[in-house]
């Protein structure tokens, strides 16, 4: 059994960590953090965790903590991270990894230096739906891919997260948010890489310091292209379809965790439909990284993607700002 502690107990490790822990097999939440003492014991109290404390250097001192689940704000990733490896512990970092590649290169080079796993939660690598989805594609299921569409859009104007319109917090807006979901999700089901972006958007009186909506073209080297469509103004969708010489896979729900996902392939008027479900994604993924720290097994999400999936980021950011084609040189 690998004992956890959480850097950066709030609303996500409340809604999703947690239930994640509670079904996975080899893994359980034994030390939380949060700067407020008072809600950290609380949360402790609330959720039957052993230790609470008010930094990570705390929690990561703690002999009661195996490896350590990094979920604090984006702009404490690297500092969070890096603390948690000084005293040899493995760790798991949220989504978006960094505020930019060379942040994220700088966990994964201190993690190589001392031996330690690092990953980055990119929880749908872990999800039924998308793994299947690349089954599919790997199997030559609609041929060549020429084109994919893929959407992840929610209502973000009254998000608790306070700190998500603040670009020196957040890093971004929805790109960053939960356009590198879109993105990684992409990667692992084509496994391609992407070759260069371009990226439209729009802010906000709402959306402070960052954009509101935005589409992001990429240019993969083998699989044709993708667009990527990302919003914190409209209800919550997850779509994804791809097109291929073969075929069309079409899913609407593709990100959902909380409810059946369908998926969709078309042959001409031919339509095959099969479902799955995402509801213990967040168990699969506590209990790979229980895994690779326990038995070297490989975990799926290892911080080398985390940092691609960051120069990609980076790239639309720069795209964002110029209006150009921004090429992606660096993997």
């Amino acid at each position: 059994m690998v004992r956890f502690g959480i850097l950066g107990f709030g609303l996500h490790a409340a809604k999703r960590l947690m239930p994640g822990f509670r079904r996975a097999r080899n893994a359980r939440v034994t030390a939380l953090s949060r700067r407020d003492g008072e809600r950290a014991g609380a949360s402790a109290r609330e959720y039957g965790i052993a230790h609470a404390f008010t930094s990570a250097e705390e929690l990561c001192r703690s002999p009661e903590v195996d490896a350590v689940f990094v979920a604090t704000p984006n702009n404490c990733h690297l500092r969070d991270v890096l603390v948690a490896l000084e005293h040899g512990k493995p760790v798991l970092v949220e989504k978006p990894m960094a505020m930019n590649a060379a942040e994220a290169r700088r966990m994964l080079e201190t993690a190589r230096q001392k031996r330690l796993l690092l990953g980055v939660a990119q929880i749908f690598r872990f999800a039924n739906s998308v793994r299947r989805l690349r089954e599919l594609m790997a199997g030559g299921e609609i041929g060549r891919v020429v084109l994919t569409r893929c959407e992840f859009s929610y209502w973000g104007a009254s998000a608790p997260r306070t700190w998500i319109c603040d670009a020196a917090i957040a890093g971004g807006g929805p790109i960053a948010d939960v356009g590198v979901h879109c993105i990684d999700a992409l990667r692992f089901i084509l496994q391609d890489e992407v070759r260069a972006i371009c990226a439209r958007g729009f802010a906000d009186q709402q959306s402070g310091s960052v954009e509101a909506a935005a589409a992001v073209t990429l240019e993969f080297r083998q699989s044709g292209l993708a667009v990527v469509l990302v919003s914190t103004r409209a209800q919550y969708r997850t779509p994804m379809e791809l097109v291929g010489q073969g075929g069309v896979i079409r899913v609407d729900d593709a990100f959902s965790v909380d409810k059946p996902v369908t998926i969709e392939v078309r042959h001409g008027e031919q339509i095959v439909t099969e479902e799955t479900s995402n509801q213990l994604a967040y168990a699969q993924q506590v209990d790979a990284f229980a895994a690779a720290v326990e038995d070297g097994a490989p975990f799926p999400a290892p911080a080398e993607e985390g940092w691609r999936n960051q120069v990609v980021l980076d790239a639309a950011y720069r795209s964002l700002k110029t209006g150009r084609t921004e090429l992606v040189t660096e993997f």
